[in-house]
């Protein structure tokens, strides 16, 4: 049997109401004078509190020894009003690769098409309208099929599309920001996981391709990661299962990857993350911060932007 996936009842995005909107995101503002300071002093040296400054540290570090830092997402990152935060750091010089699952691209892109993105699930389910919105669906498919044409990987195929387009709201999109920078920025894809798979304009060999591309552009940048840092923030499944494999392809050629730091930052403790992330790779240390996005990495950038002064020494973090 074939689906007629053509007679498929699609909406404009713009009619959907979504649950996030820009306009409660993330504000980049420079922190009081002293109020990082403060902060540090008021938090005990133990455990989460002790693994943030370290964290901080490791990343601050890792510029000044210009190695490089790579960032695995879930798609809740950018749901939360991350994006502003994340474009700063990558500003700052503290993102030197940025790798997300489907659902990250999809949230990536209405974001740069409404400003705003996140369904209602469990209501939209009952009627079928889940995943329906027409405007998502035609852009990343094909800005995707497009680009796989043109060699490219899935990122910087939805970020050239973003940026030939000039979508209204694209400096909210991370990805266009990575292809305008030329930081990678990749996109890992499950087929069959994202809303936009039940569209009839979705191509899996372009889909598959794309996102292969970009698993060997991530397997590069991790073959580059001595004395740098991966830090997954909110991937269970994907993004831990992704980073274990390219640092296998690493070492197996040769590349020296054993003095890193890892970080895993979530709301709940998981098995891959845990495993794949902070325990197989034995790199150096490794760093479990618990929980919610929208408070742990804005408090990390605060760190990052205005260090102690102690910390500016070029004094080397603990390891």
């Amino acid at each position: 049997m074939t689906l007629p996936l053509d007679r498929l009842k699609t909406y404009a995005l713009s009619e959907r109401p979504s649950l996030v909107s820009k306009e409660g995101f993330a504000r980049i503002e420079p922190p009081p004078p002293g109020a990082v300071a403060a902060l540090l002093a008021a938090l005990p040296d133990v455990l989460g509190a002790k693994a943030l400054r370290r964290l901080a540290r490791a990343l601050l570090d890792a510029r000044r020894d210009r190695a490089p830092v790579l960032f695995g997402i879930g798609a809740h990152v950018l749901k939360v009003g991350l994006s502003p935060l994340l474009v700063d750091l990558m500003e700052r010089g503290f993102v030197q690769g940025l790798a997300m699952n489907g659902a990250g691209a999809i949230h990536d892109v209405e974001l740069a098409l409404i400003g705003a993105t996140s369904e209602d699930v469990a209501s939209a389910l009952k009627d079928g309208s889940f995943g329906m919105a027409r405007d998502t669906a035609e852009f990343l498919n094909g800005a995707v099929k497009a680009g796989s044409a043109d060699g490219l990987g899935f990122g910087a195929a939805v970020g050239r599309a973003i940026d030939r387009a000039a979508l209204p709201h694209r400096e909210l999109s991370v990805l266009w920001q990575c292809f305008r920078r030329g930081i990678p920025g990749t996109v890992h894809v499950t087929l069959g996981a994202d809303i936009v798979h039940m569209h009839g304009s979705a191509d899996g060999a372009a889909i598959g391709a794309a996102s292969l591309a970009d698993f060997r552009r991530f397997a590069e940048a991790v073959a580059q990661l001595e004395r740098g840092a991966y830090v997954n923030v909110g991937s269970a499944v994907t993004l831990p299962e992704v980073f274990l494999k390219a640092l296998a392809i690493a070492r197996n050629l040769g590349a020296t990857v054993e003095r890193f730091t890892t970080a895993n930052l979530d709301q709940l403790p998981h098995y891959r993350p845990r495993m794949n992330v902070l325990d197989r790779p034995a790199g150096g240390q490794a760093l479990d911060l618990r929980g919610h996005h929208e408070i742990l990495l804005p408090l990390l950038r605060w760190l990052l932007v205005d260090p102690p002064a102690e910390w500016r020494s070029g004094a080397e973090a603990p390891r």
